[in-house]
């Protein structure tokens, strides 16, 4: 099965998440901060990460280049509600970028397509 790692400060976006995606037939873990990342990359060994760029402790974008360093075939899409972080030259590290939003349609679409040529 597809494993997926959620990384998102919000609960309720862990949750809401977490929810749609294991019923559309994926592994979902979840970390609610970037802490220790890596080692939970290394641990969980996910096959696409979706991580949150704006997160009170920690720089999403700064995650997303740690990531890339460690894992460069490791897919990452950045949920935004943001368009600022097009303006920071670490985000082209990222395989795709969705609207964040209660429906996850294009979200769904995105992690399809990443699996797809990872």
């Amino acid at each position: 099965m597809t494993k997926i790692l959620v990384v998102d400060d919000q609960e309720y976006l862990r949750l809401l998440y977490s929810e749609e995606l294991t019923e559309a037939g994926y592994e979902v873990v979840t970390a609610e901060d970037g802490h220790r990342l890596i080692e939970r990359i290394e641990r969980e060994k996910p096959d696409l990460v979706i991580l949150d760029i704006n997160m009170a402790d920690c720089n999403g974008l700064d995650l997303l280049h740690d990531i890339q360093n460690h894992f460069y075939d490791l897919p990452v899409i950045l949920p935004t509600a943001y368009n600022t972080f097009k303006e920071d030259m670490k985000s082209i590290e990222a395989d795709s970028y969705a609207v964040k939003s209660y429906d996850l349609t294009e979200l769904k679409e995105k992690i399809a397509k990443a699996l797809e040529t990872s």
